[in-house]
């Protein structure tokens, strides 16, 4: 059975699950956001259902569906063992099988997944040298490694964070294996516009190759990653009949399970007063990554208050002007907090908020970062170094020699600057 089999009989399981009592509807943080009619919530539930079933639905449940940004705080509020999480993304893969010619869907997954791949791969080699960089993308990986750690690809763009991950790996005595970036995709980029197919096919290919090397459990950095293998892959993979190949955990909630191994080489004070920038949605990781803070020495830990909204920053681009808002919320919330830093754990987070300290009274770090410090490892973020600098041309002639190091086209590299780098400021 292939990848849509199993993905078609999931959505039998949906079908067959959801009741449309609407509180899914009722719990959801995007509702208000979005605009969204709440005076009966169970009406738009079962419009979610009917896109599923029929193809058709009201125009509100397709905008829910598209706006859904993950938290998944409607996971524990279905009482009927339906994850509405997943079922709102069988709702966007109707909405756009419905609107979307084949064609065109095929074409929008490929751009989105060409557009990041060369954002992963330039912007990686404008910050690490070669011996460094093969170090992130695996190509030196122990032949007795009994660790591996996925990447998935969009973290590359902001490398010192996989490569604290392996210090710290290493300094628990693990043999590390590295996989991620274009080879490995996920499938996700194609599957969100709308092209399961395409998208199946790309991550049943990546989890066989995960799978080779004998890993049982695999530990990822990305949650989009997490969430795409967790809820579409490897549960279709399953109900096709198939064995799972491994399992998948969060690279922050393992870590938190190593503290009674990580607390003794946590040597180093880190005097600084910090407040976390929180999501939720993925298993925990926000409190896995206070647990983890909390061992920090010296380390002082503040409660933003802040909302809580999908599992990402990114998964807040559908509404461009809420993301805008809640980060000048946390922005506000932390300065008049006093932290010294404002502390991200995702990849995607940290590229639109570190150059906001230029303009505000504390530093944006990730949380590995801090982890690092604690053990005495530290990595330049050149990410935000660069961002920084804010200038195309500046940055073009400060990244010369890992340029030429690379054999990297400067016309390429100055597209992906402008793109990737100095347009994510929001």
């Amino acid at each position: 059975m292939s990848f849509l089999e199993g993905l078609h009989a999931r959505r039998g399981d949906v079908l067959d699950g959801c009741v449309g009592c609407g509180r899914c509807a009722e719990v959801c943080p995007m509702i208000e956001p979005a605009e969204l009619q709440t005076s009966d919530a169970a009406a738009l539930t079962r419009s979610i259902v009917s896109w599923i079933r029929d193809g058709v639905g009201s125009a509100e449940a397709a905008e829910w569906a598209r706006v859904c940004s993950g938290s998944g705080r409607c996971i524990p509020a279905c009482g009927y063992g339906v994850n509405p999480r997943f079922m709102l993304s069988l709702a966007r893969l109707a909405v756009q099988t419905a609107s979307l010619a084949e064609a065109d869907r095929r074409r929008a997954g490929v751009e989105s997944f060409r557009t990041v791949t060369q954002g992963a791969r330039l912007l990686s080699r404008l910050q690490l040298s070669p011996e460094l960089l093969a170090r992130v993308e695996g190509h030196e990986a122990p032949a007795d490694a009994d660790t591996l750690l996925y990447t998935g690809c969009n973290v590359l763009k902001t490398p010192h964070i996989v490569l604290l991950c392996l210090d710290v790996l290493e300094r628990l005595g693990r043999r590390v294996a590295v996989r991620g970036g274009s080879k490995h995709c996920c499938g996700v980029l194609h599957f969100q516009a709308g092209d399961a197919e395409t998208g199946g096919r790309l991550g049943t290919a990546s989890m066989a190759r995960l799978e080779h090397g004998g890993f049982r459990q695999v530990l990822a950095w990305c949650p989009t990653c997490q969430i795409q293998f967790g809820e579409q892959l490897l549960p279709s993979h399953e109900r096709s009949g198939a064995a799972l190949p491994f399992t998948m955990e969060p690279f922050i909630v393992f870590l938190a399970s190593q503290l009674e191994h990580l607390r003794p080489l946590m040597v180093h004070e880190v005097r600084k007063r910090v407040g976390l920038h929180e999501h939720s949605g993925l298993n925990g990781a926000t409190e896995a990554a206070l647990r983890v803070l909390a061992e920090i020495p010296a380390l002082e830990i503040v409660d933003l208050q802040e909302r809580q909204l999908g599992y990402m920053c990114n998964t807040l681009n559908p509404l461009p002007e809420l993301k805008r808002q809640s980060h000048l919320e946390l922005l506000e919330r932390a300065s008049a907090a006093g932290v010294d830093a404002l502390v991200g754990v995702f990849h995607a987070c940290h590229r639109d908020l570190c150059s906001h300290e230029r303009d505000w009274p504390f530093e944006v770090v990730n949380i590995m970062e801090l982890v690092g410090q604690s053990l005495g490892a530290t990595h330049e973020d050149g990410f935000k170094r660069l961002k920084l600098i804010g200038d195309a041309e500046r940055i073009l002639e400060d990244c010369r020699d890992l340029i030429e190091a690379h054999g990297l086209s400067e016309d390429e590299c100055r597209t992906v600057i402008a793109r990737d780098l100095l347009g994510q400021r929001s």
